[in-house]
């Protein structure tokens, strides 16, 4: 699949303009059939997505392939067959007293075509149900994947090409400067998943054609851990979603506040999690993702050198391999928030704790700092729990565990401030790429005719009801 350049992608959004307008949507039955051959092309060409995706990063877990790419994707999808025919039926909607004799109700009308554009952490999954998502919604698509994982872009290339004509659904590829001409394209929607700096690159674009986005950026994903809560169970389910690819994950638990008096046990905890879930290591080991590529791997050694050269305790929990990008997890204490590693989203398997002495003071340290995707708490008091949640904003949470709200298929899923704008999945996806049409259809009578002349007094009758 060669990569494109900025006059090919104005070709292709005008054919895909021009089709969209001379077909009209697609009915329901049009929308779940080509679901169910997206989903058929995806299962047939399993081997195929995993073989491409350990190219890419070198190192990748086959299992973590199949957990977390394939099986979030496939149920989605499920999930859009479904559902789909009760959320395009059409809404009825109240009619005021004045105008009983008619009509008014809603309905979701596909916006066009949807630009897509996705990150490299987890290449499939992140494009494809958005590419779904737009299906079911009744669009056409570009998707544009990451030039960091071109072995995946291309099976994502087959994919498409195996089951839909150019005119409905393209996969383009290219560099930073294809990326940048992507952006800018009249879109009737973007739907961006990347980091911030980036994000805010693709809404500036985006705005010179008032073009709506849906970005899913990401940011420092706390997490809470309420005072004498089990710290055996908090380590596992933490250092699950820390380590799931190695960390290079938008909803990752970024950095801990565990309470002063548990900080140790915390810490014990962790290492002997981090441990039992990968016993056989890293370097070599087909149970763990290597970093993408040594930039990745430089910065994320430069945050931690920085760190130790600032007076925090580095606790290295394995063996690293420069050679293959493989970075052994790391838990950082005594760690302070001036520490570069506290400014920017980490993307890898290193883990920060800080303590706090009151719960309050945990709550002041996260709403003094960037809304983040995801916050993690940690806890069985439900009056500290609602505390916890009543007085933070983020783009979701996940109770008692770490990851498992961004697979709900019924829940949105989104970000707030810096971590985003918008939402997809499930409904919410559905209602992101459609247009809600409001219809009124007006009856034989209308009271709104006795307003006009030459109705006189009743005109002024009714004119004081409608206005008291």
């Amino acid at each position: 699949m060669s990569d494109v350049t900025p006059a090919d992608l104005h070709r292709i959004l005008d054919r895909q303009r021009a089709a969209f307008l001379n077909a009209g949507p697609p009915d329901l039955k049009q929308r779940r059939a080509d679901l169910r051959r997206l989903k058929a092309e995806i299962l047939k060409r399993r081997t195929d997505i995993v073989h491409a995706l350990k190219t890419d990063f070198g190192q990748r877990s086959e299992r973590e392939s199949a957990i977390v790419e394939l099986i979030p994707l496939v149920q989605s999808i499920n999930y859009m067959i479904a559902h789909l025919g009760h959320w395009m039926k059409p809404q009825r909607r109240h009619v005021s007293a004045y105008f009983q004799c008619g009509r008014a109700w809603v309905v979701r009308q596909p916006v066009g075509v949807v630009g897509i554009i996705a990150p490299w952490n987890y290449p499939v999954s992140l494009a494809l149900v958005p590419l779904a998502t737009a299906i079911a919604a009744g669009n056409r698509a570009m998707l544009k994947p990451s030039e960091f994982t071109s072995a995946t872009s291309a099976v994502i290339g087959e994919i498409v090409r195996a089951i839909f004509p150019p005119e409905q659904v393209s996969v383009v590829t290219g560099n930073g400067e294809v990326g940048a001409a992507f952006s800018a394209l009249p879109f009737d929607h973007i739907l961006f998943t990347g980091s911030t700096a980036v994000g805010k690159k693709v809404a500036e674009a985006a705005a010179r054609n008032l073009t709506p986005v849906t970005l899913e950026l990401g940011g420092k994903s706390p997490v809470v851990i309420a005072p004498g809560f089990s710290m055996r169970r908090v380590a596992d389910r933490v250092a699950f979603g820390k380590l799931t690819n190695a960390g290079q994950t938008c909803i990752a638990p970024d950095y801990a506040l565990v309470h002063e008096n548990d900080r140790d046990a915390f810490a014990a905890a962790y290492q002997d999690a981090v441990k039992k879930q990968h016993p056989g290591g890293y370097a070599g080991s087909p149970d763990y993702t290597a970093i993408l590529n040594t930039h990745h791997y430089e910065r994320l050694s430069g945050l931690i050198d920085n760190t130790a050269a600032q007076g925090a305790q580095v606790i290295r929990l394995g063996t690293d391999s420069a050679t293959d990008h493989v970075l052994a997890p790391v838990l950082l204490l005594d760690v302070t928030p001036q520490m570069a590693v506290m400014q920017e989203e980490i993307f890898g398997p290193v883990l920060p704790v800080l303590t706090y002495r009151t719960l309050d003071e945990a709550i002041a340290f996260i709403n003094a700092r960037p809304r983040p995707l995801a916050l993690y708490y940690f806890g069985d008091n439900r009056i500290e729990r609602d505390r916890v949640l009543k007085n933070t904003v983020s783009g979701n949470v996940t109770i008692n565990g770490t990851l498992m709200h961004y697979v709900q298929d019924d829940l949105p899923f989104g970000g707030v401030g810096d971590s985003g704008i918008g939402a997809y999945h499930g409904k919410e996806g559905f209602m992101t790429l459609t247009h809600a049409r409001g219809v009124y259809r007006q009856g034989r009578f209308n009271a709104a005719t006795l307003l006009q002349p030459p109705f006189g007094k009743l005109t002024d009758v009714i004119t004081n009801l409608i206005l008291r």
